[in-house]
């Protein structure tokens, strides 16, 4: 079993920057796949970005790319979401997930483990 522990979100001006943290229990981090999703009032969850285990590999959702970088740190057993330019769109919770898989993933179904999220507001 896993568990996910978000923090670092808040109340941020549109054009600002925050970094996102999420620490996960157990001895395995290095074997999961990471992702960070997000979901805003009356949307779905979508994808906002994920990991390899090695760190080696990301892949990003073209409405953060290039403005976002995700990174982990196995021996702190965290992962990290850095989001810079921030828009009004940003705003949503923003969740942190995990996965036994090899590959990476950009769909919700395929991640095993959430966390409970953490809320970031972008003001214009």
């Amino acid at each position: 079993q896993v568990q996910l522990v978000e923090s670092g979100g808040g109340l941020v001006q549109a054009g600002g920057s925050l970094r996102l943290s999420c620490t996960a229990s157990g001895r395995t981090f290095s074997s999961l796949v990471m992702g960070w999703f997000r979901q805003a009032p009356g949307k779905e969850r979508e994808f906002v970005a994920t990991i390899s285990g090695t760190g080696g590999t990301s892949s990003y959702a073209d409405s953060v790319k290039g403005r976002s970088t995700i990174s982990r740190d196995n021996a702190k057993n965290t992962v990290y979401l850095q989001v810079n330019s921030l828009k009004p769109d940003d705003t949503a919770v923003y969740y942190c997930a995990a996965s036994h898989t090899i590959v990476l993933i950009t769909t919700r179904k395929e991640y095993e483990y959430w966390g409970q999220g953490t809320q970031v507001t972008v003001s214009s």
